[in-house]
């Protein structure tokens, strides 16, 4: 028999010790397995969250002023190099203006290109959106409610008849009682078509909003700023590294439990066969080997549980997860990680009783019994 062989069947000489250590290290795999892969679920779940609808950052001047975000315009070319930023995937502006609508002598009017309305965080709730440099607008919901007014009324804006084709609603206070319509009427109706009062933002899938938002400060800094993260950047990063942290800390436990019970088997084994070692080392095995055989048979059992603990992974986290609205996700690292550890599980919990081993002396071995 092979030397490699002797080490892949030694283990299950004694199959209840072998079976309650691989049943023991498999119950920590399990845990880092379906931990990583609901992780993985939920930091998807979160960057589709953050990449879907609503900018993620918006920029205005650098100069406060008298507009009705309390800064003064920008021109409107910084539109094209922002856009033009590394990790910006849309940049549209925006030109909010008070003026007269309706009865009221001044009231908010957000100009937005007709594409750009998923990015100002809108949900229209009856109608459609505006047509460009058409005289179109759409309500905010309260304030419709409050004026009585529905789609296929007309309102004056600035003294100019606009068809009301939507309501809407939005998670923005400041916009939730506006009125929506195409940036070019708005630029039509200021005699202003070059100004803009903000840019909202949204970052390449993937991509990081603070890291952007930074390279942008970094470029024009001097001329512009980086201002309202809408998803609220800080919050959503410090939620996923503390998802990331748990894993980890998790997998760090099963690490130490798992060494622990490969030891005490690995030391009760090498208890068991005390007078074989001595045997061994009579007909001249060199200590290097006896270690190598110890520290061996232990890596069988740890990855032998690695992949049993990966399946049953896998498998309790899709069928359990949906049941409970989770969607795991399964990435190489995952699988990656749960066999590193049992690889280290394996070594640091051979190393010592095959140390235990090497130092037996040969002739007290033989008279073990």
């Amino acid at each position: 028999m092979s030397f490699l062989k002797f080490i892949i069947k030694n283990p299950f000489r004694r199959k209840n010790s072998a079976i309650l250590s691989i049943v023991g290290i498999c119950i920590g795999i399990v845990v880092i397995v379906a931990l990583g892969g609901i992780t993985n679920g939920l930091v998807s779940t979160f960057e589709e969250t953050i990449h879907a609808g609503g900018a993620d950052f918006s920029i205005s001047g650098k100069e406060t002023g008298g507009s009705a975000y309390g800064t003064n315009t920008i021109d409107a070319n910084w539109t094209d190099k922002i856009a033009n930023v590394s990790g910006v995937n849309e940049a549209y502006p925006i030109y909010v203006v008070l003026t007269s609508v309706g009865d009221d002598y001044m009231n908010t009017l957000i100009g937005i290109d007709p594409n750009g309305t998923a990015l100002a965080d809108l949900s229209i709730n009856e109608g459609r959106i505006f047509k460009d440099n058409a005289s179109e607008a759409i309500l905010g919901k309260i304030y419709a409610e409050d004026k009585g007014l529905s789609v296929g009324d007309s309102i004056k804006i600035d003294g100019e008849e606009f068809k009301i084709v939507g309501i809407y609603e939005t998670g923005d206070s400041n916009m939730a009682g506006g009125v929506f319509t195409s940036i070019s009427k708005v630029g039509d109706l200021m005699d202003d078509e070059n100004s803009i009062s903000n840019i909202y933002v949204k970052v390449d899938k993937g991509a990081d909003p603070q890291e952007v938002a930074d390279r942008i400060d970094a470029m024009y800094g001097n001329n512009i700023t980086t201002v309202s993260s809408v998803m609220e950047m800080n919050q959503m990063a410090n939620m996923l590294n503390m998802l990331q942290a748990s894993s980890w800390g998790i997998s760090l436990l099963a690490i130490v439990v798992g060494a622990l019970g490969i030891i005490n088997t690995m030391l009760m084994s090498v208890f068991e066969r005390t007078r074989e070692i001595g045997v061994l080392k009579a007909v001249g095995w060199s200590n290097r080997k006896i270690l190598t055989m110890i520290v061996g048979e232990s890596l069988v059992i740890t990855l032998l549980s690695a992949v049993i603990g990966s399946i049953i992974g896998v498998v309790l986290c899709s069928v359990l997860c949906p049941m409970m609205g989770l969607n795991p996700l399964f990435t190489p690292y995952i699988f990656i990680q749960a066999f590193g550890i049992a690889i280290i599980v394996g070594i640091i919990g051979g190393l010592y009783p095959a140390t235990k081993a090497v130092k037996l002396p040969p002739t007290e071995a033989l008279r073990y019994e």
